[in-house]
């Protein structure tokens, strides 16, 4: 066994990605963690649900004795917390609720989606209810509306309040809980105009019912809790589809490990390891922590680190990182960070501390939902007491105020951001993308800059042999037929390219596949060898690069390259024409990289890029005062996705970086890029249009609320105009 003190060098080798460090190195370099000292808490806020929660529970957490810093995450609902290593959960969790937000403990390796899945069936559940009671009392509303007088109008009205009452008691109490919360610790939100809006047409209503009045407005309580949970739940239904990347980066770590000690195996945690230890990985098993081989050879799939497809040669002195697989040989590996110091875990911290990031964007319905509750407020009390002193008539003064806060009530402002997403996200499925984020069509009309990984995304991420026409004949088909013997990348382009050109493998016997090498086998008598340049007696080029050896003759070189994906060419070309800045960011070698960018026209080239430098690059444009698209495929794309103001990933992505993202291209082509920011713009102009809509509708229909000359069901029906009007506008994306 090799002493844990050899660090002979790594064979140089074909694939330029072979070269690259390991990202351990690079994050060990980096200096000594930045949690150092301090305890990491998690509390999940099933409660928050806007710009204005965020504010409120960091400002709380922020101001406790011995906290150092807190993000809320507004996607998952959960806060991280970095204390003091005496601060509990339980005071952090009293803290939040002082403020009027449930709060729980959550372990961090413990993330789940089960609550807001819950939120999302009960406000289904409530919208169904409120929809159903609504169609009921509009058609009592019609017979009413008729003509129908005295008695007959009062069964009417008592048959409306017995269906309208159950009904808004059971689907407003979202709305009655958070303005309950609110008003308990003394501040106001959008739920409480909401809430004494509803309760006001109800009371009003009951009162005239009571004394055979002539007008009840239970249809207009109930169709206005219909269109405000319509409008919520639009809301929900775009928050709940982005899960946490960093919940699936910690899904990729290895729970167990198989430790060598004295030469026994024995399966422990990889929380038990410590560096140092010896570990056994068998083929197809995944690296569970990072370290350095010792013993044996293989090829080590690095793509889920590197973002490159084919695999790296792997032999005693080479360092792995967590989460890279091992494909063909079984290795021996000294520990030399496990758990939580490991390069992935590492990883998703950084990622959940972008996304938290990210998250604290503020859109533009929050900014006005900011400004609108008060003057809602305001102009009610004021019209309510003013009729009040003016008339002495309390009923009168009571219905006026009922009418403002209906005819102002939010909803045009609720489905003004929905009702645009849900258009401009239909418009995008059909073009081959998924809009995951409620707030990621504002920030991708915003962005000015487009940060392009190459492997994955520009590109399928297949190899394909260059100048395949140009091989001859008889050496195709026979390095067809020895690279069948094998399932490496490179071997599968070579028999793909001999089958395009109608070629016949030759048959080679007995083909056997060295790990970490290539394959050998016997034709016509002769030794046959395909696979790395030093195992067949080539010299290496910086190229993509296999040889084809057979006994007593030349080696000949294969070239390949990256087949371009779909549509890369016109992105790019569109992009550019939108008048956006495009750079290319890649793990591949420097050669490769800046001829591919030639190719596509791309000037600002990096190369040779590791997960953190991707990163590092994202936030310095950002610093810069850039808005950055980042569009990616692979793990060491989601941190730098994460950070991103904006982020676009492939459906054939690893599943941490199409979480991470925020839009996901559901097919090969990646035309539509360019058009997913001229729709995104359009989108950001439609909901403006909207906001303005609203602001013009206000200012009409308030003064002829408070001059008393709309009952509240008039209110109603103008509310509702002007919630269609906003729908109609949207709709003009489609």
């Amino acid at each position: 066994m090799t002493d844990s003190t050899y660090t002979a060098p790594p064979t140089p080798s074909a694939c330029p990605a072979c070269d690259a460090a390991p990202m351990a190195r690079r994050l060990a370099a980096s200096g000594a963690r930045e949690d150092a000292g301090q305890g990491r808490l998690m509390l999940s806020l099933p409660g928050v649900h806007c710009g204005l929660c965020i504010t409120t529970v960091e400002r709380a957490l922020e101001g406790h004795p011995g906290v150092r810093s807190a993000r809320v995450n507004l996607t998952l609902r959960r806060a991280t917390v970095e204390a003091d290593p005496g601060v509990t959960a339980d005071a952090l969790m009293e803290t939040v609720r002082g403020v009027g937000y449930e709060a729980h403990e959550l372990e961090s390796s413990a993330l789940s989606t089960t609550a807001t899945d819950r939120q999302g069936r009960e406000l289904l559940m409530r919208l169904a209810v409120a929809g159903f009671a609504a169609m009921n009392v509009m058609l009592l509303s019609v017979a009413v509306w008729s003509g129908a007088a005295d008695a007959t109008r009062d069964l009417f009205h008592w048959i409306s309040a017995a269906i309208a009452i159950p009904a808004i008691g059971f689907s407003g109490q979202p709305f009655f809980r958070s303005a309950r919360s609110a008003l308990r610790h003394g501040r106001l939100n959008m739920d409480v105009p909401i809430t004494l809006a509803i309760l006001l047409a109800l009371g009003t209503s009951l009162y005239e019912t009571a004394h055979s009045g002539e007008h009840a407005y239970f249809d207009a309580a109930i169709s206005l809790t219909f269109f405000l949970l319509a409008g919520r739940y639009l809301d929900h239904r775009t928050r709940a589809i982005a899960r946490s990347a960093a919940e699936e980066l910690a899904a990729l770590e290895v729970p167990r490990a198989e430790r060598l000690v004295d030469g026994v195996s024995e399966t422990v945690n990889v929380a038990e390891l410590a560096a140092g230890d010896l570990i056994r990985v068998r083929p197809g098993g995944r690296m569970p922590v990072d370290g350095v081989i010792t013993e044996g050879t293989s090829e080590i799939d690095r793509s889920l680190l590197t973002g490159e497809t084919v695999p790296v040669f792997a032999e005693p002195g080479r360092e792995v990182s967590a989460g890279e697989v091992n494909l063909t040989g079984p290795l021996t590996v000294r520990v030399t960070a496990a758990g939580r110091d490991s390069s992935l875990h590492r990883m998703a911290d950084l990622v959940a501390m972008a996304e938290s990031t990210k998250n604290r964007y503020t859109s533009l319905a929050d900014r006005a939902a900011g400004l609108y509750a008060p003057g809602v407020h305001i102009l009610s009390l004021v019209a309510g007491v003013g009729w009040y002193l003016y008339t002495g008539d309390a009923r009168l003064a009571i219905n006026i105020a009922a009418a403002v806060l209906i005819i102002t009530c939010p909803c045009a402002l609720g489905l003004a951001v929905p009702a645009v997403t849900t258009a401009a996200s239909g418009r995008l499925f059909r073009n081959g993308m998924l809009i995951k984020d409620g707030t990621a069509l504002e920030r991708l009309a915003e962005v000015d800059t487009v940060v392009f990984d190459k492997t994955g995304t520009l590109t399928l991420g297949t190899p394909v042999l260059e100048d395949a026409d140009a091989v001859p004949e008889d050496t195709l088909r026979l390095a067809a037929g020895l690279a069948g013997g094998t399932s490496h990348p490179l071997a599968r382009a070579i028999c793909e390219a001999a089958q395009e050109r109608g070629f016949v493998a030759r048959e080679v016997e007995d083909v056997i596949e060295v790990p970490g090498y290539g394959a050998e086998g016997r034709w016509r008598g002769r030794r046959v060898r395909i696979g790395r340049a030093a195992w067949v007696g080539a010299q290496p080029t910086a190229r993509t690069a296999t040889w084809l050896a057979v006994e007593g003759e030349a080696p000949v070189c294969f070239t390949f390259s990256d087949r371009l994906r779909p549509g890369a060419e016109a992105a790019v070309q569109g992009l550019k024409d939108a008048g956006l800045s495009v750079a290319l960011i890649s793990g591949d070698a420097g050669p490769a990289v800046r001829d591919f960018a030639e190719r596509l026209g791309i000037e600002d080239v990096t190369a040779e890029a590791l997960p953190a430098d991707k990163a590092a690059r994202v936030i310095a444009l950002r610093e810069a005062g850039r808005r950055v698209l980042m569009v990616g495929d692979g793990l060491n794309d989601t941190a730098a996705l994460a950070a991103a103001h904006a982020s676009i990933s492939p459906a054939s992505a690893l599943d941490a970086a199409r979480v991470a993202s925020d839009i996901v291209l559901l097919g090969e082509d990646i035309s539509s890029l360019a058009s997913a920011v001229i729709t995104a713009r359009s989108a950001v102009v439609r909901i403006r249009e909207n906001f303005t809509i609203a602001t013009v509708y206000n200012v009409i229909a308030v003064p002829i609320a408070i001059a008393g000359l709309a009952t509240p069901l008039a209110a109603a029906l103008a509310m509702s105009a002007s919630s269609i009007t906003v729908s109609l506008n949207s709709l003009r994306l489609r």
